[in-house]
């Protein structure tokens, strides 16, 4: 593979993403050194052109996780910026929402930063995300960067004068600040005192919170677990969507008797938790949450989440909340900017929020934070713990999912997009001919509803950037799921470089 081609494969939407260590059967190293070096130059050059400074005016940040390979990638990030005359700062230990903030806080105003990070994907990966002022890089732009990369040599010099910024301290006082001030209690200082909070960090980046921010907040935090900072993610894969991983929290809340449990994934830019009777505040249960604590201070406004989420969420933001739920297209950044989008032009819309957890805020920088999310969580905790209310109560009549399925079938061909194309296109076609109801608007892939003898909805979407169509399906009664399932199989008959293997029992 060409230097060109290697470079430019890195890219996974508007982050760089690869392989970083040997050590897994099958994958080769395609994040070297050399290829960090050279796209933080890339970075580097291309920002200042965005800013109309010189290089030697830049100041520039870098930032990581708990990955193993996280040492080694910033070392060649920090002699890229050196080396080309930038002024460079380690962060250290931090996470993706942080380094955000770093060109936010008056204490460090950076013109831009670099996290290395690869979110929740195993040990053995790794990638980059860049910020400027505006946020996260946008698609196109990272596509210019990495090819200035591509012509951009290997650069090396002396870093041991690099400066150090313990962003991590910045960071948590500021989220300390905003939950004393947010909930306003007499007991300023410590206003979480007498709520117990377990967290699971699954040692990736998110231990801090427990020291730093709920044990500053006066929060009893016995039986918060998985603390250290590991790489090899030893306990179970820092995700919130990973039900291995709600399953250890939902335990460590319930045997520790906690009040409320909180779990990030790796670089803390998500966020999920666990109620104190167990009930698991994650994908649909966590956008609901977050618009029932927004929804007093935003009447009436606009909700946006990604395509996958239920009919029961549109029914409960609309008929109980009195808010709009405005279902668009999977991917964070999709969210971020539909949500910029509709403030700019007027229409109010609090909050960009994936089932996987990302949320965004408008209040907080557009920027889907983990943390920002748990600090609306804690607010919302304490103040209803003064009314002798529960968390639980804000989202009671969200009615239950009763049964789903999720199936990702593989596209077997190499012009994968356009194969995937023709089968949306068709099947939405069949669908009409055969007279279910097929929902408009869709921004993404094509969704039926079914009422009656079968109940419940599926989605058909082609994947943001791998050679797969998933198809979620949810059912509102017993065995509704397998109606669906088999209406789904009859709609995409004929087409035999679709695997469908997955949807027959």
């Amino acid at each position: 593979m060409s230097d060109e081609k290697a470079i430019l494969s890195l890219q996974n939407g508007s982050d760089v993403r690869g392989v970083a260590v040997e050590g897994v059967e099958g994958e080769p190293v395609t994040l070297t050194g050399e290829y960090a070096n050279r796209i933080t130059a890339g970075f580097v050059k291309w920002l200042a052109a965005k800013n109309g400074k010189a290089v030697a005016d830049l100041k520039i940040a870098v930032g990581h996780d708990s990955r193993i390979s996280a040492s080694d990638l910033k070392k060649q990030a920090l002699k890229a910026i050196m080396g080309l005359g930038a002024k460079a700062y380690d962060c250290n230990m931090a996470t993706t929402p942080a380094m955000f903030m770093s060109l936010v806080y008056d204490q460090t105003k950076f013109d831009g930063s670099i996290m290395i990070t690869a979110s929740h994907l195993p040990f053995n990966r790794n990638g980059l995300k860049f910020f400027t002022i505006d946020g996260g890089m946008e698609k196109s732009d990272l596509t210019d960067a990495l090819k200035i990369a591509v012509n951009t040599a290997k650069i090396d010099t002396d870093i041991s004068t690099v400066q150090n910024c313990e962003l991590i301290d910045l960071y948590a006082q500021d989220l300390c600040e905003k939950i004393r001030k947010g909930i306003n209690s007499e007991e300023f200082y410590h206003p979480l005192k007498g709520i117990h909070i377990v967290v699971d960090a699954g040692n990736g980046a998110g231990g801090f919170f427990v020291e730093k921010v709920l044990g500053q907040l006066g929060a009893d935090t016995a039986g918060s677990q998985f603390l250290e900072p590991d790489g090899h993610f030893p306990n179970h894969i820092p995700n919130p969507e990973n039900k291995q991983a709600m399953e250890a929290l939902r335990s460590a809340v319930i045997t520790n008797k906690a009040d409320l449990g909180l779990i990030f994934d790796t670089d803390v830019d998500r966020m999920s938790a666990v109620l104190a009777d167990g009930r698991e505040i994650n994908r649909d249960a966590l956008i609901a949450m977050m618009a029932a604590i927004l929804a007093p201070d935003y009447p009436e406004s606009t909700i946006i989440t990604d395509s996958v989420t239920s009919d029961k969420l549109t029914d409960f933001l609309q008929n109980e909340l009195h808010l709009k739920h405005h279902r668009y297209m999977r991917g964070y950044k999709n969210v971020i900017n539909e949500c910029r989008r509709l403030n700019d032009k007027g229409e109010i819309s609090p909050l960009a929020i994936e089932t996987s957890g990302h949320g965004a805020l408008k209040e907080n920088y557009y920027l889907d934070d983990g943390a920002y999310l748990a600090v609306k969580l804690l607010v919302a905790a304490a103040i209803a713990k003064k009314e002798d209310k529960s968390l639980e109560s804000l989202i009671e009549k969200l009615q239950p999912i009763f049964e789903e399925a999720e199936y990702r079938m593989s596209i077997n061909c190499e012009n994968f997009r356009e194969y995937g194309q023709k089968v949306l296109k068709t099947f939405e076609e069949r669908a009409k001919e055969k007279g279910y109801t097929v929902v408009t608007p869709s921004y993404e892939g094509v969704r039926l509803s079914f009422k009656g003898s079968v109940n419940g909805w599926a989605l058909l979407r082609q994947s943001l950037h791998d050679p797969k169509m998933p198809l979620n399906i949810e059912g509102n009664g017993a065995g509704d799921c397998d109606k669906i399932t088999a209406v789904m199989q009859e709609l995409l008959i004929g087409f035999d470089q679709l695997d469908k293997s997955s949807l027959k029992k």
